[in-house]
Formats: structure tokens, sequence, C-alpha cells
């Protein structure tokens, strides 16, 4: 895929976010917000914002994770500390492509690994932006840890309630949940 069409995809995700935004059909909820997530790798990831579509339906649930582990933040926490503040910024690269419902944005203090898992409507439409999303971040992350996967017909919903639902016989550990726990209370 070129990089002008990329630039293109991106457009069209940043004017589709405008018109989302406006609308008020995107939220930011705390739901879950605090929730902790252990992969089958054993490596564990704190949910650290959501951003959601409302009032959209979706017909072909997909879920999406997507890894990576940004090479110039190093292991300093401070630097990490302002990446979750500023990646906000980034809400309008992913929020208006085609069949994007929800995304949780988590991260990892003991590796630096940051997840994103995404509720999509279509698998297609996951792939695309997911192709998109790793070959961008590609270049600024660690050597092989920008990648995704693909669940077709899974919800984030039945993802995080039952982590055996997408198993499925593969042993690629990085994206398969094992456990999830709550947000605490109030």
């Amino acid at each position: 895929m070129s990089s002008l069409a990329a630039v293109g995809d991106y457009g069209a995700s940043v004017r589709a976010w405008i018109r989302m935004s406006a609308g008020g059909r995107l939220r930011q909820p705390s739901e879950y917000v605090g929730a902790r997530l252990t992969f089958a790798d054993a490596t564990t990831s704190r949910v650290f914002r959501e951003t959601r579509t409302v009032d959209v339906k979706t017909a072909d649930p997909t879920l999406l994770v997507i890894a990576f582990r940004l090479a110039f933040l190093s292991d300093l926490q401070p630097l990490h500390a302002a990446f979750r503040r500023e990646c906000v910024l980034h809400t309008p690269l992913f929020a208006g492509f085609r069949g994007f419902r929800s995304k949780l944005w988590l991260d990892d203090e003991h590796t630096q690994v940051y997840r994103g898992v995404y509720q999509w409507d279509g698998g297609d439409d996951a792939g695309d932006y997911a192709r998109r999303m790793v070959g961008l971040l590609a270049p600024f992350s660690s050597r092989h840890t920008a990648r995704f996967h693909i669940v077709p017909g899974l919800t984030r919903f039945d993802y995080l309630q039952h982590p055996d639902a997408a198993a499925n016989g593969t042993s690629d550990g990085w994206w398969r949940l094992s456990r999830f726990e709550a947000p605490p209370g109030p």
C-alpha cells in the first residue's frame, strides 16, 4: 500500500472524526479505566483510556488487538507518562476509519508495550486499519513489536468476560487474554 493512499485514509479518518465529534457520537467513558488485563504470555496491562462510538450498530463484530513498543521512549517512565497523556491526540487517526466501534488503550509498565483492544464492525475494515496503523508504528517501534491480530465474530465484551473464547487453539500469547480484572470501584 502506498504512502499516498495511507495519507488519504488518515485524512478521511480525520474528517469522519470531526463529524462524529461534532455530532456527539464519540465518547471517552471511564467504565474500564483502571482495569487490568493479563495475557497468555504472562504480561499484564492496565487500561488508561477508552474511546467509544455511540448510537452505531455492529452487524459483523470483529476484535482487533494491536501491540507495539516505542523504541525512542526507552525505559524512561516520565516519557511513558507523557505519551499516555498526549496519545489522545491520535484519536482522529483511528476513530474515523470505517467500522470503528471502540478502543481500550492499554500500557504495560514493566515491558513498556502498548496495546489497543478494538471492537470493529467488519473484518476487512479492521484489517485495512490494522495494516495502516502497524505500518505507521513499525518504524518507531522496537524490532518486531508492532503487530496485530484479528478475531472475526468476537465482541470485545466476550473477549473480556470469556477469555477462552478467543483461544481457538493458538499459542500466540501476546494478544490472547487469560484474565480480566475489573477496575476498582469508586
